[in-house]
């Protein structure tokens, strides 16, 4: 079998964490099988479906390095659709009802009073003819529902393991609504058989509305995929992230936070498995470690901070020709080799180097806690040239002359030269200051 699989977003709301663990999911179990991966854009809800989603979709995907061998849009597929309905129709498998939003909710209020579970109660099986017709003349617009065999629903999940439903058990799901317009369900099994789709990765939000899909596959004369129902990520509080309150966004974290595409690949490929997280550099890392049996039924727990400690380990171990061009683009075109090996150690984001930037070319306010020691410290400056031997020859014509040591030493001139009470070695950093900005700095006193 040649694994083919989809990503179907609904382009109403931005691409956030939880979508992009998803995304990523199915990428890899593609790639890992050599299999065909499918940008699908679920977009049949014309009126909350918005332009500017399938752009953002588009772009965090290229972004993190997931492409696609295949695009698709639900909105230019309408005539397919048609065809696919009108032969569940003809089956009766589709049929149409005529009860209103009122009435339905009344029936499922006096269902739960009683203590018994909201299923429709098939009542629109029993109209006749001439009954239709009266709801017609009404003014009333049928929506239609699947009608399930009432029969068991098995399958073998790739994560969650025996899944079994019942039909009796469950209502008949709306497929058309009462404008004609055709629902998700319906749309997205007839995709995936057209299509070819052998296996549906998604969230476990889905496990129920698979077991309608089993059904609607069999309906339609196509064997049912391979389905893998993933856990859905939760905030550190446990509660599951929203896409409608856009939670964790991936544009605010590539545009707003400056997080790296190999960070969120590290985190959202390892988080709810039996892999340690850890930082990877490259993606083919995250495809050669990925299978489903790792895969845990507990709810993963987004740490954002776990992301930029991520962030920060993959940063440090990025060469300076990784980085080069972003520097540029920057306005940094004058950082050298020399100067990312010194910082790249204090770095959380790429962004942060202009702070290092800056107290390495200046200006800088300078720290000066004790105006006589940094007075003399001052004098004790060594001249130039300088070089990573600099900084011991000096603060050891310090200590000599002061008995300091420690951090009684080193924290005066630290502050003094850079302003900040941490950051990259002094001994290294002290040669791309330069003698005469040091000087300066010690002198503001």
């Amino acid at each position: 079998m040649t694994v083919a699989v989809r990503f179907a977003p609904s382009p109403t709301g931005v691409l956030h964490v939880g979508s992009v663990r998803t995304a990523l999911i199915v990428w890899l179990c593609a790639r890992k099988n050599n299999g065909s991966f499918m940008l699908r854009i679920d977009d049949t809800d014309l009126q909350r479906s918005k332009e500017e989603n399938v752009e953002d979709i588009m772009a965090g995907l290229k972004w993190l390095g997931l492409d696609w061998d295949r695009f698709a849009r639900q909105r230019d597929r309408a005539a397919q659709y048609d065809v696919a309905i009108q032969k569940l129709k003809d089956s009766g498998r589709l049929y149409p009802c005529y009860e209103t939003e009122d009435e339905l909710a009344l029936k499922r209020k006096s269902l739960l009073s009683r203590s018994l579970p909201p299923i429709y109660d098939r009542e629109a099986l029993t109209l006749t003819e001439e009954q239709k017709a009266k709801y017609e003349a009404e003014g009333r617009k049928p929506h239609w529902r699947f009608k399930l065999n009432h029969e068991p629903i098995i399958w073998q999940d790739l994560v969650r393991g025996h899944v079994e439903f019942h039909g009796k058990d469950m209502s008949d799901p709306v497929l058309i609504r009462e404008d004609g317009r055709p629902l998700y369900h319906i749309c997205s099994v007839i995709d995936d058989i057209e299509f070819g789709i052998t296996h549906i990765v998604r969230g476990e939000d889905h496990v129920s509305n698979t077991a309608s899909h089993v059904q609607m596959f069999e309906a339609l004369g196509a064997k049912p995929p391979h389905f893998a129902h993933v856990t859905l990520l939760g905030d550190m509080e446990g509660k599951k992230l929203s896409k409608r309150k856009g939670s964790f966004s991936l544009a605010s974290l590539r545009d707003e936070v400056g997080i790296e595409p190999m960070a969120i690949i590290s985190l959202m490929s390892r988080i709810g498995t039996s892999d340690p997280i850890e930082p990877l550099m490259t993606i083919q890392e995250a495809i050669d470690s990925f299978d489903f049996s790792k895969f845990s039924r507990n709810l993963p727990k987004f740490d954002e901070e776990e992301l930029y400690r991520l962030n920060a380990k993959i940063l440090h171990k990025m060469e300076f020709a990784d980085v080069k061009d972003r520097l540029a683009a920057m306005g940094l075109s004058d950082i050298d080799e020399t100067f990312w090996q010194t910082v790249r150690p204090n770095l959380e984001i790429l962004s942060d180097i202009k702070d290092w930037w800056q107290v390495a070319k200046g200006p800088v306010t300078p720290v000066i806690e004790d105006p006589a020691f940094t007075a003399l410290a001052a004098e004790l400056l060594p001249d130039g040239p300088w070089d990573n031997t600099t900084w011991d020859q000096w603060v050891n014509a310090i200590k000599e002359k002061t008995d300091r040591k420690g951090k009684a030493l080193f924290m005066p001139l630290r502050l003094s030269i850079t302003g900040q009470p941490h950051g990259p070695e002094l001994k290294e950093l002290l040669p791309l200051i330069g003698r005469q900005r040091v000087l300066e700095r010690l002198k503001a006193a």
